[in-house]
């Protein structure tokens, strides 16, 4: 059986397993953040609970309390919220690997940012991803973790310079992604290295009958909010692969911070809300800065309308030598299964049919990916001109 097509379905596969899961922990963190901001002082006067809600939802009723510490005694069964944020890691590593690892020369790799070999490409990523980790938790355990505000600014300047210097090491997809990923295992191992731990700790001393130390609850606490602030940007930065416009800039690394603080904005207004405020600057801030960057990257609708457009038997020629190899029915080029999207330039009606989508490729320099297959910006610029002069077919 064909490598490429059993390699596209394990794509498919594990990245369902990853939407499923990330559903699953994204929706579980939300609600218990959104807990936490709603609780009400207790009716009963209990002095171990710092405060309760009650809700409707699916037809019964619920009542929540928290613990200002720990019950008097544990229940028989106590619930625990791991494994959704494991599997979300698992499964988003393993997508990582199959795609930017095991095709690093296509998608982490652009000889137009920075030429190296893709095993050298790998280890960067795999030390960024490493790297990123050990960095922020020596942050956040030392004593600048005392300080919320403090450590909110050295992090935002961290991942400002992260930015900078992967979209100055990979491809600009590549390099999204990376940050993404390292963001993702950062989230992680916030909790399967801090709340989980910590929880443990407080469950083993209540076995013993010991008060728990309170300072596990004050860490996981904080690594929870962490990760709620980090969620928006890094599913955006999912997505991004679908969109060039945002990563095949000479500013992508601004496009990518941007981005992440209009997230970072809307999650705050949210929290916000649950709080009872609704400070409507949050989300008009947040549209500001997507507005800026859609009107700021708008490409020049006057590209290659200046240029006469050429024949078209000689864009045929320019598809055909650049671009076939991985849009017909049969690629041949290594790693595709099937034409990409299901869009195939093989025949003068496929190639006036996608024309529109032919423009915005060409135009950013989306493709080929990594220009595998070296299309000249003479080149470009005659698909150009032949889309804004309509697609004449001939």
């Amino acid at each position: 059986m064909d490598a490429a097509y059993l390699l596209d379905w394990a794509n498919l596969l594990v990245r369902w397993l990853h939407l499923i899961t990330g559903i699953a922990w994204i929706g579980t963190s939300f609600y218990f953040i959104g807990l936490d901001n709603q609780l009400d002082p207790p009716k009963d006067g209990n002095p171990r609970v710092a405060g309760e809600q009650w809700s409707v939802h699916g037809g019964g009723f619920y009542h929540k309390q928290k613990y200002l510490l720990a019950p008097e005694r544990l229940p028989e069964k106590l619930h625990w919220f791991k494994w959704e944020a494991y599997w979300t890691w698992i499964s988003g590593f393993t997508l990582f690997v199959l795609i930017y690892w095991g095709q690093a020369s296509t998608y982490l790799v652009d000889p137009a940012v920075l030429d190296m070999p893709a095993w050298v490409a790998v280890l960067v990523s795999a030390a960024m991803l490493a790297g990123g980790w050990v960095a922020y938790d020596l942050v956040c355990r030392s004593k600048l973790g005392e300080n919320e505000a403090l450590l909110g600014v050295i992090g935002a300047a961290a991942l400002a310079v992260v930015a900078f210097a992967a979209c100055h090491v990979f491809g600009g997809r590549g390099a999204f992604l990376q940050v993404g990923a390292m963001t993702g295992t950062i989230m992680v191992a916030n909790v399967a290295m801090v709340i989980i731990p910590g929880q443990r700790k407080m469950v083993a001393a209540m076995q013993k009958g010991e008060a728990p130390d309170p300072k596990y609850g004050r860490w996981g606490k904080q690594r929870s909010v962490h990760n709620t602030y980090l969620t928006l940007p890094v599913l955006f930065i999912m997505i991004s692969p679908h969109y060039p416009m945002t990563w095949q800039s000479r500013w992508n690394w601004a496009v990518l911070l941007a981005i992440g603080l209009s997230g970072a904005l809307v999650r705050q207004y949210f929290v916000s809300r649950q709080k009872g405020k609704n400070p409507v600057w949050l989300p008009a801030g947040a549209a500001a800065v997507v507005a800026f960057l859609v009107w700021a990257g708008a490409p020049d609708r006057a590209t290659g309308s200046a240029a006469e457009a050429p024949p078209f038997a000689e864009v045929q020629t320019i598809v055909a030598s650049r671009c076939v190899a991985c849009h017909a029915a049969r690629p041949t080029m290594d790693g595709f299964a099937a034409p990409p999207k299901g869009v195939m330039l093989e025949t003068p009606q496929q190639i006036r049919r996608w024309a529109a989508g032919l423009r915005q490729q060409v135009q950013t320099e989306a493709m080929p990916p990594g220009n595998l297959t070296d299309i000249t910006p003479e080149e470009r610029a005659k698909l150009l001109a032949w889309v804004a002069a309509g697609a004449p077919p001939d």
